[in-house]
């Protein structure tokens, strides 16, 4: 709607589960817009039903090859594209990242999330506040909107899950307020994982969503504020909670909420506490791991 309020007829987007590009690519669909989706190669390789759904819509992949070929890379180029076309182009930011007003906008847009939350746990419980909200980060678009409507309510306690890779010290993680220190990334200042010079090290995480080596600015505020707690999971304990969901609930979760919900093993929760973990996307994207993973256990 801003695009075309703009005058503006081609839509980029950057994506490393590939879940905002198909909703990108949906939206474009609909409103006849020509859609250019940036996303990492290795993204690409691993997110394959969501690119299928993306052509499918008539979006064009663009496959990024730079750096470790994941969301970092598929948003540096993203911009780049930006900056050279100006006049025609709308980029739509598909986390709480980026130059100002992005950040922002993409927090209160995502904020629908914890405003359901809040009607339907008065629906369930009698009352709008929980006592844990619990999301993944990676940019943490999901977490920003699973929160907002609960950050003046410092009752409600909000836990932000990273990815801890194999090992948050293990050199393969992207745990970044455990790793990071301020710095500017895509335009905005926030925690960063940086080398001492200010060159940004490559994260890792078995979710393509989680695969950034920041935070937005209002997440990085919270870990500093400490209104929020953050809290690491690991590639195995994250397939282990989404096995876990999957056969007590018929749930298969995104790779990303699985480790929202890694986080359920490590808080000493009171029986009668009131916990929301956002899942913040379904899991046909990741059959592959998953199907590897649960070989490997068999």
């Amino acid at each position: 709607m801003l695009a075309k309020r703009l005058g503006q007829t081609r839509i980029i987007a950057e994506t490393g589960a590939g879940q905002h590009g198909v909703a990108t690519a949906t939206v474009c669909a609909r409103a006849g817009l020509e859609c250019i989706v940036y996303m990492g190669a290795l993204d690409v390789a691993r997110q394959s039903p969501n690119v299928e759904k993306m052509k499918m819509l008539g979006a064009e992949v663009k496959s990024v090859y730079s750096g470790n070929k994941t969301l970092k890379d598929a948003t540096n180029e993203a911009l780049r594209d930006w900056i050279n076309n100006p006049v025609d182009t709308h980029y739509i930011i598909g986390s709480v990242v980026g130059p100002h007003p992005y950040p922002d906008m993409v927090a209160r847009f995502q904020s629908v999330i914890s405003e359901e939350i809040r009607v339907q746990l008065k629906e369930k419980t009698g009352k709008e506040t929980p006592d844990y909200v619990i999301a993944c980060v990676g940019g943490g678009s999901n977490a920003a909107g699973a929160f907002y409507h609960f950050l003046d309510d410092p009752v409600v306690k909000l836990i932000a899950v990273e990815a801890a890779g194999k090992g948050v010290y293990s050199g393969e993680s992207a745990a970044t307020t455990q790793l990071g220190r301020a710095g500017v990334l895509h335009g905005s200042k926030s925690l960063l994982m940086q080398t001492p010079d200010g060159q940004v090290i490559e994260p890792y995480s078995i979710s393509a969503g989680l695969d950034y080596p920041g935070i937005g600015p209002m997440l990085a505020n919270l870990f500093v504020t400490k209104r929020a707690q953050f809290l690491s999971a690991t590639d195995d304990e994250a397939l282990r909670a989404a096995l876990y969901l999957t056969q007590k609930e018929g749930i298969i979760p995104a790779l990303e909420s699985a480790h929202a919900l890694a986080a359920l093993e490590m808080i000493d929760f009171k029986p009668d506490d009131v916990v929301v973990v956002n899942i913040s996307g379904r899991g046909d994207k990741d059959m592959e791991a998953y199907l590897n993973y649960y070989q490997s256990i068999k």
